[in-house]
């Protein structure tokens, strides 16, 4: 891990704003959910009703090999390889393939963090408790049948209509174009005229 000194100026503001923006309420419905996926504690020993915190939460899930074993969980098979080392390349193999994996699995890319956000202390923690629930959201438009995190995205529902409705609203005005009737600047007035006296 790089050693990264403490952050002043504008640095240290981007810094300080996403650690406020982490939310320990998501944190705590991810983490019940990946338990219950799993069945099994994220850290051993810990109350299910207490909140890990950022620091905690990200210590657990920094190996990878918990997040791998999740998207195996929801999709067999689509991690080949789990790595155990405790190598640092090894371990961000490990989220990169998780990473991966749910890319393939329906998460969208700009949901996704950075290996560096979960890897480094004190980076976007809150962008990876957004991307599970992201994870969440797409195993259950996927069909995924265990637990379930967040709300259900929304299927497309494209309406098509024949020719004859189209041509039929093309002769409709309607209110929201609003109208020019009675529109003239006469009478409008900016204040005085400028004069320049010498």
């Amino acid at each position: 891990m790089a050693y990264r000194p403490t952050a002043f100026g504008l640095t240290g503001e981007v810094n300080r704003k996403i650690r406020g923006k982490y939310d320990n309420d998501l944190e705590q419905d991810a983490r019940l959910w990946i338990e219950a996926i799993l069945g099994k504690p994220l850290v051993d020993g810990a109350d299910p009703s207490e909140i890990l915190g950022m620091d905690n939460f990200r210590l657990a899930l920094k190996d990878g090999v918990v997040l791998c074993e999740l998207m195996n969980a929801i999709q067999p098979n689509s991690i080949k390889r789990i790595n155990t080392s405790s190598m640092p390349f090894k371990q961000m193999e490990n989220i990169n393939n998780f990473l991966s994996a749910i890319e393939n699995y329906g998460v969208k890319k700009l949901d996704c963090f950075q290996t560096n956000d979960l890897y480094e202390k004190n980076q976007n923690m809150t962008q990876v408790v957004n991307t599970l629930h992201a994870l969440g959201r797409a195993a259950q438009k996927n069909g995924y049948s265990g637990p379930s995190l967040g709300i259900k995205e929304s299927d497309a529902n494209p309406r098509n209509f024949t020719d004859e409705k189209l041509k039929a609203g093309s002769t409709i005005i309607g209110l929201q174009m609003g109208t020019n009737t009675g529109a003239s600047q006469r009478g409008m007035n900016f204040g005085k005229a400028r004069k320049i006296v010498d």
